[in-house]
């Protein structure tokens, strides 16, 4: 039994390959990609290859690129999809509806057992009822969630509060295991969440995490110039005080993103 992984996270990619060691040693992970673009790139490869697709998909719902629903329109899949996602349990009842299982962020142990053992009780059903339910799925999904993003934060400055709407801010970044936002007027501002909880918080359509510690938005991007090592180095308005630096494996993401 093998398993694609689609996870636009290291964090969460590294925690679910820990408990899947640990729970389903015999699995194989044939993959790991991290965007729209690059599943179905993977999928279609493999399947050019004479490669069937593989058994388990681990399919995180937001994705740099947008949701990863849109897979299903540009490439066919007849794996069995085990969503993973942030999503409260009102939005999830499309998936205990359609017999598609999910795992809710931060992935536990029991109930990773929990998908997999389903799994393998669903094996005996044919493709046709799997695929049926995913369509279900994407319908009653798209129908009855829309996630709600972060509008403004509460942040200390001295001895008083100060409310910070996120339209105010340009980017975030990382010093010294803490993390900082500077707004539009050049304010750095002290704000009480990693950099992986911002990422889950914040509209993904307004903010791309161009690596492990820094989170920027289109209105910061000032310049754009190649770097070493198929990397970019980005000029920040306002200006940041290191380099900003696009990681490689992130360039692709990145392009697209700044030009929707």
């Amino acid at each position: 039994m093998d398993a694609l992984i689609v996870e636009d996270e290291d964090l969460s990619v590294r925690r679910l390959r820990k408990l899947l060691n640990e729970t389903a040693p015999a699995l194989l992970i044939s993959g790991v990609t991290d965007s729209i673009e690059e599943t179905v790139e993977w999928l279609k490869s493999n399947q050019k290859a004479g490669n069937a697709d593989p058994n388990l998909i681990f399919l995180d719902i937001e994705l740099s690129d947008g949701q990863s629903f849109e897979i299903f329109n540009r490439v066919q899949v007849t794996s069995t999809i085990i969503f993973t996602t942030s999503y409260d349990e009102y939005a999830l009842q499309a998936f205990k509806l359609n017999s598609i299982d999910y795992l809710l962020k931060p992935v536990h142990r029991d109930d990773l057992q929990r998908s997999l053992q389903k799994y393998e009780n669903m094996r005996a059903l044919p493709a046709e009822d799997s695929l049926e339910g995913i369509k279900k799925l994407l319908e009653g999904f798209q129908k009855t969630s829309k996630k709600e993003y972060r509008q403004r934060f509460l942040v200390k400055q001295g001895q008083k509060m100060l409310s910070i709407e996120v339209s105010e801010i340009a980017y975030f970044f990382t010093e010294e295991r803490y993390s900082f936002f500077v707004t539009d007027t050049n304010q750095k501002l002290l704000v009480d969440y990693t950099l992986d909880e911002l990422a889950d918080v914040l509209d993904p359509a307004k903010f791309f995490r161009i690596n492990r510690g820094m989170m920027v938005t289109h209105k910061s991007v000032d310049k754009i110039d190649p770097y070493f090592g198929s990397r970019l180095a980005l000029s920040l308005r306002p200006p940041h005080s290191k380099e900003a630096l696009v990681s490689r494996e992130k360039v692709g993401d990145f392009k697209h993103w700044m030009g929707k």
